[in-house]
């Protein structure tokens, strides 16, 4: 079960490639199921919707002038035009949760960040667009990251002290980084339910989770 919310060839399917290599090397192979992706889950959108609600009891809700940027991690354009459906994965989880927070369309947009080498990335840019914002009289900016579950480098140091520092130094006032889900409570519960749907049947087959069955096979003779 990836923790990408949403699938990229780069990310959830490289570790399925990396999944498939090693069956390569395995005669007794296990059964195997996938969480492909789950950008449009309920629980999900629910989660992140929490966590802005609780950001906006302690600071208020952005005003007309003031904007929730959802940033998302970069990938080439190409990547687009060859089929991939991150973009587009991305872009339904930032109306889904814009929805949820009864935010009209000039309340909020939708940028990608880790932009690197000459190759053009998917567009806006985070960092050109928060220093833009700056510019043209923006003086607060909500920036959470729905790409990932967990705060990491990307989010920690390029949004919230990298990307921070570029708004700041354009003309912006205030800048708040939302963490990510992280251990949210709301957020472990839907990862709970999306195992429990992946699972189905196989929590009912004959000996899974039976201590007793374990027990009837070591003393048969099982090593494994």
């Amino acid at each position: 079960m990836p923790l990408y919310p949403q699938y990229a060839a780069s990310t959830t399917a490289s570790v399925i490639d990396a999944v498939a290599a090693w069956q390569q090397r395995t005669r007794n192979q296990p059964e195997l199921r996938f969480v492909r992706s789950f950008p449009d889950h309920p629980g999900y959108i629910a989660a992140l919707a929490n966590t802005l609600r609780k950001h906006w009891e302690k600071h208020g809700r952005p005003n007309a002038n003031e904007k929730l940027v959802m940033s998302f991690h970069g990938l080439p354009s190409y990547t687009l035009k060859r089929g991939d459906p991150y973009f587009c994965e991305c872009q339904k989880t930032a109306r889904l949760l814009a929805e949820g927070l009864n935010l009209a369309d000039d309340q909020w947009l939708i940028t990608f960040q880790s932009r690197f080498g000459r190759a053009e990335w998917l567009q806006p840019y985070t960092q050109a667009t928060l220093e833009k914002l700056a510019a043209t009289g923006t003086q607060r900016v909500d920036v959470i990251c729905p790409g990932f579950a967990s705060d990491c480098l990307e989010t920690l140091e390029e949004i919230s002290i990298e990307c921070r520092q570029a708004f700041l130094m354009a003309g912006g006032s205030e800048f708040n980084y939302i963490p990510c889900l992280n251990e949210d409570d709301t957020w472990i519960a839907t990862l709970a339910d999306l195992a429990t749907q992946h699972l189905g049947h196989w929590l009912m087959l004959p000996g899974n989770g039976d201590p007793a069955s374990a027990e009837r096979a070591k003393a048969s003779g099982a090593t494994i």
